[in-house]
């Protein structure tokens, strides 16, 4: 078959076993898990692949599993992604009412995808026609949440990073892929847009303070006490002081929330702790407001009088899309989307341990659509099944095809012209020397 044959073909495949991936949309949905709990996902998905034939590991990275496609082929290997992980956001309708779980982040949707271009091609019958190795991996943990029980997974050493794709990278788990894919749907508030191909994204650090004062009685003898709650206090209006030091360009972003504000309230709080994630789209810009974060940190114990305990540790890089990637990617949307429906180019403000991906070998990750209400919000809602679910299967899939068919020249011509922001070396280093705890006093 020519790449037209199999793209109908395929087209054709989705179209009859719609219903099945529709399923498994809504199955996944209601059954969100966070990042490194994704138990039953990770069943679903691997008991779905291993049914269709394929080599499918399981618990890549705690959590998580990865099917072969055409392992006894010499091609390039394109890694397609999903991400298992929901976060909590228990004032959504549809949440898990234990946990406060939610798919208000849409990677069920992801998932889907991934799992629906592996079926396609499967049914399709055209895994042979490729000229090239495929794995389908659903990746866990890439909303970087539940610090504490991850901190506690990293003492039992059952995992060494926080988000699941760095995981996977330190395991080695991409040293053997060239090309990486997934799509992520977006709440598109331009009207008529429907994908966006090719996006860029802030990259972030973490960061975990603990203020420590002195304990005294709040009314009988307040003075005795150092307030740990008015360090943090003073330290996060210091760093909202900074803002008018970011430049607009850097789309710089720094947010906190306190997880522990003292222990009753009728004793001054001797301890204090902030989380912290600040945001850049390029390192630079993300290093620098790192610095002065740590300044508004000390300031808020050196004017209390007390000491703070930072605890940095890496979170995601910024993501740097591939041209030829999205422009393939782009070219397939185009069979199903009018010019103006795709944006030709969008940054995004949010992260993704996608990022951290794609400055080691090129990436995609595409915005689709088919959602309405704000990520992370209790608005979060899919309203159309066909734009969020079936259009993207479609896109995913025939890019695979352009990228493997006729001796995998295009996905030669990908890999050649990328040019990779660090090696794999150099990226190990990095999360080595982010990785830190130190005093501010």
């Amino acid at each position: 078959m020519n790449r037209e044959e199999m793209k109908r073909r395929l087209e054709q495949v989705i179209d009859e076993r719609r219903q099945v991936y529709l399923d498994l949309g809504r199955k996944i949905y209601e059954n969100p898990e966070t990042g490194y709990r994704e138990i039953k996902t990770t069943k679903t998905l691997a008991d779905a692949l291993e049914a269709l034939g394929y080599r499918t590991e399981r618990g890549i990275a705690y959590t998580g599993c990865r099917a072969h496609a055409n392992e006894e082929k010499k091609g390039p290997k394109i890694a397609v992604i999903g991400e298992l992980d929901a976060l909590l956001c228990p004032s959504h309708p549809d949440c898990d009412k234990e946990t406060g779980a939610m798919h208000a982040c849409g990677h069920n949707v992801q998932t889907t995808v991934m799992y629906g271009a592996a079926d396609a091609l499967k049914h399709a019958g055209i895994l042979d026609e490729l000229d090239g190795q495929i794995d389908f991996m659903a990746v866990p943990a890439e909303e970087v949440i539940e610090l504490d029980y991850r901190e506690a997974l990293k003492k039992e050493g059952k995992i060494r990073c926080y988000s699941g794709k760095t995981e996977l990278i330190a395991k080695g788990a991409f040293d053997d892929v060239d090309i990486c894919m997934m799509v992520h749907n977006f709440p598109f508030d331009q009207a008529g847009i429907k994908m966006a191909p090719y996006t860029s994204s802030n990259g972030f650090v973490q960061k975990h303070t603990v203020f420590m004062g002195k304990q005294s009685h709040a009314g009988q003898a307040p003075w005795d006490g150092i307030n740990a709650l008015n360090m943090a206090s003073l330290a996060i209006s210091a760093m909202h002081y900074q803002r008018e030091t970011f430049k607009d360009a850097d789309t710089v972003r720094v947010h906190q929330i306190i997880t522990k504000g003292g222990d009753v309230v009728n004793s001054v709080p001797a301890r204090v702790e902030l989380e912290t994630t600040i945001r850049a789209n390029n390192m630079e810009a993300l290093m620098d407001a790192n610095k002065k974060v740590n300044r508004s940190i000390r300031a808020g114990a050196v004017a209390l009088g007390g000491r703070a305990e930072v605890m940095d540790s890496p979170g995601q890089l910024p993501i740097v899309p591939d041209k030829n990637l999205a422009q393939v990617f782009r070219e397939n949307a185009l069979r199903f989307y009018r010019e103006e429906e795709m944006l030709p180019k969008m940054q995004w403000t949010a992260s993704s341990d996608m990022g951290d991906v794609s400055s080691l070998m090129p990436a995609l990750h595409g915005l689709t659509g088919g959602i309405q209400g704000g990520l992370h919000t209790a608005d979060y809602r899919i309203v159309d099944e066909e734009d969020a679910y079936l259009i993207p299967i479609k896109v995913m899939a025939f890019t695979l095809v352009d990228l493997l068919a006729d001796g995998a020249g295009e996905a030669a011509r990908v890999i050649r012209e990328f040019k990779p922001v660090m090696t794999k070396d150099a990226y190990m280093q990095y999360l080595k020397e982010i990785e830190r705890t130190y005093i501010e006093e």
